[in-house]
């Protein structure tokens, strides 16, 4: 038996894996911190409620499950951002708040970089659980961003590019 056959969490990380991980690990991190800051700015009730989902069964478990791997093979995880605390929507200045469309953009922006982001890691991996891990993720974030298309159309936020209506008919 070579060194790449039996339970793949015996087998050794490459280093595009590790840094796919660890990247992939501090960013959602990161992602963490702006989402708590997100919900302090939305007015929307069905926006703050879909980024809440998103934290709870999308973003933490992703934390946990990429701490956990990277921990198990001895490799340094990346810090974790303090908690945010709650803040009313009526305290932040005007000037100084983010519009619930500002968010979904953001949002959905997010969404969308991630889910090519999953798809590298997803290619380069060698390891099964690696790459099941994140096409695991990879579906969540894509019924996320499916869920997000439907709210930014329902609330009027979505900016469409130019839609192609007719076509020319052959002669």
């Amino acid at each position: 038996m070579g060194i790449l056959s039996g339970n793949p969490q015996k087998e050794p990380l490459h280093y595009g894996e590790v840094y796919g991980i660890w990247t992939s690990l501090s960013l959602a991190k990161a992602a963490l911190d702006g989402y708590q800051v997100y919900i302090n700015h939305t007015g929307d009730e069905d926006l703050r409620a879909f980024l809440k989902g998103v934290l709870e069964t999308s973003i933490r478990p992703e934390i946990a499950e990429m701490e956990q791997i990277l921990i198990h093979n001895d490799i340094a995880v990346p810090p974790t951002p303090a908690e945010r605390p709650a803040a009313d929507l009526e305290q932040i200045p005007v000037g100084a708040r983010l519009q619930d469309v500002q968010v979904a953009n953001v949002v959905a922006r997010d969404i969308a970089a991630g889910l090519t982001a999953y798809s590298g890691v997803m290619g380069q991996s060698i390891r099964e659980d690696v790459g099941m891990m994140f096409g695991q993720f990879h579906m969540k974030k894509a019924k996320d961003g499916a869920a997000l298309l439907k709210l930014m159309k329902e609330k009027g936020w979505l900016l469409p590019p130019p839609l192609h209506h007719e076509t020319k008919q052959e002669s």
